[in-house]
């Protein structure tokens, strides 16, 4: 009963977003940054970056698999809210977008790099079956959305609860920051692809970033809340292959 009621209201959530991402859904813009937009040499640079951290995920991920087979679920669900929450988006710099990431979930209950892997995935699958992004720009896209954000979510996380912060605090520092974390790096990966004539790279990063701030700082806010709830659903129902939420709560302590 407790599994059908967390689904239950998961997949409800996920058609309340998928809602409110189809009526928002505009061809002129791109999730991410778009197919094309970014210069070769940085769309290849960012690949490179990127990479590693890839590598280091799917060695993660296969640890913990192998240490709690049960856990393909909820790696799996993680994954799955990624890909339905960052589908909601709203048109912000030309070539690119706001909206919600959703790798706050994942990158709290498996760590930073296991979640570059499913971010990474997200975004493959956005750019191929969406036309959200695209494949030369991948590399530039997961690094921000994949690498920096869950490294930011995490880290929020552990500190807020050493401090003894209330768990939903914690979650929602977490997934807060992350979001607005990747869209500084996103604002500065496009300030230094194309940098202002008159100031440099930090005049169009602060362009940049203060157009993504109008659209994104809500989006981040209510990512947060959503967060929250979803967590406390797995709180509450404490399914088996949910162990691993507790594990990691304990070490953050």
């Amino acid at each position: 009963m407790g599994k059908k009621s967390l689904c239950l209201s998961l997949a409800g959530i996920s058609i309340v977003t998928c809602f409110f991402w189809m009526n928002s859904y505009s061809p002129a813009y791109a999730m991410h940054i778009m197919e094309g937009f970014l210069p070769f040499g940085w769309a290849l640079f960012w690949w490179g970056v990127t990479i590693p951290f890839i590598v280091l995920g799917l060695h993660s991920i296969k640890g913990k698999v192998r240490e709690n087979p049960e856990v393909k679920t909820l790696l799996g669900l993680s994954g799955a809210f990624a890909f339905v929450v960052s589908a909601l988006k709203l048109p912000s710099v030309t070539g690119s977008s706001s909206h919600p990431t959703g790798i706050g979930l994942g990158a709290i209950l498996f760590g930073p790099t296991a979640m570059t892997v499913l971010g990474t995935i997200v975004l493959l699958f956005q750019a191929l079956l969406l036309a959200h992004g695209g494949l030369t720009t991948l590399g530039a896209n997961a690094f921000s959305m994949a690498v920096v954000g869950p490294f930011i979510a995490y880290g929020v996380f552990k500190g807020g609860s050493k401090f003894n912060l209330p768990f939903s605090v914690c979650v929602f520092l977490a997934v807060m920051l992350g979001n607005l974390g990747t869209y500084l790096v996103t604002s500065f990966q496009l300030a230094l692809a194309f940098p202002s004539e008159v100031g440099g790279v930090l005049e169009s990063f602060y362009k940049f970033s203060s157009i993504f701030a109008l659209t994104q700082v809500p989006l981040a806010i209510s990512e947060g809340f959503l967060t929250v709830i979803i967590m406390n659903l797995i709180k509450k129902y404490n399914m088996n292959e949910l162990r691993l939420l507790n594990v990691f709560v304990k070490e953050a302590r």
